[in-house]
Formats: structure tokens, C-alpha cells, sequence
């Protein structure tokens, strides 16, 4: 089926998204005080076309790299960064004050599609107690390790750039008594050099991709199973792939594609000299 028949849709999402503030001048945080309610609904307008099954990868292509559509797409993207982040953010106060700060977690809006999500990453390498992930990117709301230190028992370390978001992932980490496997280290991509890990994985709204994964490059070895996220086909709506550029110096060994609702197509890749 033809993706062109969301085109007038898409303009109409960016349109009502342009409704809330001048976004190019005040940021995304011109929605800061809309309800979350009336922006999650935005974005499930916005996931329709993503999951939507009939459109191939061709397809895909021809509205995600059509000119005309370019201004539309940027905003969407930004917009799928901001409420990202936003969620993780509620999600995690919510857990602070919470009596139940479990339940809390399993509110979190995207939690059923991050159980798909790891059993798909669980299979690209050896995750056991005996092995140390580290995340690059890990947010406010670390659920990437947390799920793996649940599923897998593997000891955990996430790496966030932004100070004030990693003090608050560690608060949320003591909240559920888990600070003893799972640690956050405030750094980027070059603070692995100083850390003993067996498997790396890269955040999808870790960025520049080039400055991280050159950085990488330069500090891992052959042998370490690197694990990145992306997007694919219909779902590069949300926010661009990494190209193949970006990856230059890495062979991709495996790539899963998202199952169900899941948005992240899941990479192994190792370097190559």
C-alpha cells in the first residue's frame, strides 16, 4: 500500500504541533504545560502510520526522504524526543513519590513494549550474571537496565551526560532497591575507557552519531558485542536511522526488527581494523 496516503495526515500532525507556540523559536518546551493526555494522543496518531504494516521499506522511503516533507518530519522527531523524555521523567518522580513505587513503574507507558524489546536484545549476545552491560544514554527512567538486570542478572551501568537526569535515575534506582546492580556514571561515550564492562549498548537519541560511535571506535576492542538501536521502514518517522556512515569502522553482524508496538530496530556490530 502506498504511504502516500498519510502525507495530508503528517502535515496536519506538524501543523497542530505548530498550534501549541512558535516551536522553531521557544523549543518543544512550549508544550510543557499542555496535559500529557493531549500530547500521548499526538503521538499515537503519529505511531499509526509507523506500525503500519502494509508499507514497505521502499515505500517508507519515498515520504521519509521527499523534500517536501522535510519540515514536517524534523518537527515530528523532536516532538517523539521531547514526550520521550518527558514520560521517562513524570514516570520517574511518580516512582519517588509513590508508596508503590513498582506498580508505578509498570504505569509507565511504554513498559509492555520494553519486555518485547529485550527478549528481542537478549538473543544479539551472552547476557548472564557473570557479564556487565553498560548503557550509553540511559535517561531518567533507566527501564533498559533495569529490565536486563530483571531478565538477564547481569550487573548494569548507565552512562547520561545531563547531571540533574542521572541524579535522578539513581534516585529512582534506591526508590526500587536496585542501586547495588545498577549504577549511573554522569559521562559520555569516552568515559567506557575507565570502565570494566563485557557488553556495550548505544541509546537511540544518543548524539552526534558520528562524534559517538567514532569515539567508540576508538576506545573498544574487537571482540566486544556492541548493541545499538535504530529505526526501520515506517517506524524512521519517529526519528532518522543511523546511516551507514555513522557505522564506518563496524561490521553489523545481526539486526532484528521491532515486533508489535516495539519501535527500535535492535544491532550487534563489532569494530573492524
Amino acid at each position: 500500500m502506498s504511504c502516500y496516503k498519510y502525507w495530508g495526515t503528517i502535515a496536519e500532525i506538524a501543523d497542530k504541533l505548530s498550534s501549541f507556540g512558535n516551536l522553531d523559536e521557544e523549543g518543544l518546551s512550549a508544550l510543557d504545560d499542555t496535559d500529557i493526555k493531549e500530547i500521548t494522543e499526538i503521538l499515537d496518531d503519529i505511531e499509526v502510520i509507523a506500525h503500519d504494516k502494509e508499507i514497505d521499506f521502499d515505500s517508507a522511503k519515498h515520504i521519509l526522504d521527499d523534500e517536501k516533507m522535510n519540515k514536517a518530519l524534523t518537527l515530528i522527531r523532536k516532538f517523539y524526543v521531547y514526550i520521550g523524555a518527558r514520560l521517562e521523567t513524570e514516570n520517574a518522580l511518580k516512582i519517588l513519590e509513590s508508596d508503590d513505587p513498582k506498580a508505578a513503574l509498570d504505569s509507565f507507558h511504554f513498559y509492555e513494549r520494553y519486555i518485547g524489546l529485550i527478549e528481542n536484545e537478549r538473543q544479539l549476545a551472552k547476557f548472564n550474571e557473570n557479564k556487565t552491560l553498560v548503557f550509553l544514554g540511559s535517561g531518567p527512567l533507566p527501564l533498559t537496565l533495569i529490565m536486563f538486570n530483571k531478565v538477564t542478572g547481569c550487573k548494569c551501568i548507565g552512562i547520561e551526560q545531563d547531571a540533574q537526569v542521572a541524579q535522578l535515575s539513581r534516585k529512582v534506582l534506591k526508590k526500587l532497591e536496585l542501586d547495588e546492580d545498577i549504577k549511573i556514571i554522569t559521562g559520555d561515550e569516552k568515559t567506557i575507557a575507565n570502565l570494566d564492562y563485557d557488553i556495550l549498548m548505544i541509546a537511540a537519541f544518543a548524539v552526534p552519531k558520528d562524534r559517538v560511535f567514532g569515539n567508540i571506535w576508538e576506545i573498544v576492542d574487537e571482540k566486544t558485542p556492541i548493541l545499538f538501536r535504530t529505526y526501520s521502514g515506517m517506524r524512521a518517522i519517529l526519528y532518522a536511522p543511523v546511516t551507514d556512515r555513522d557505522t564506518r569502522g563496524f561490521h553489523k553482524e545481526i539486526m532484528l526488527l521491532p515486533k508489535g508496538k516495539t519501535n527500535n530496530t535492535s544491532v550487534l556490530m563489532r569494530k573492524i581494523n
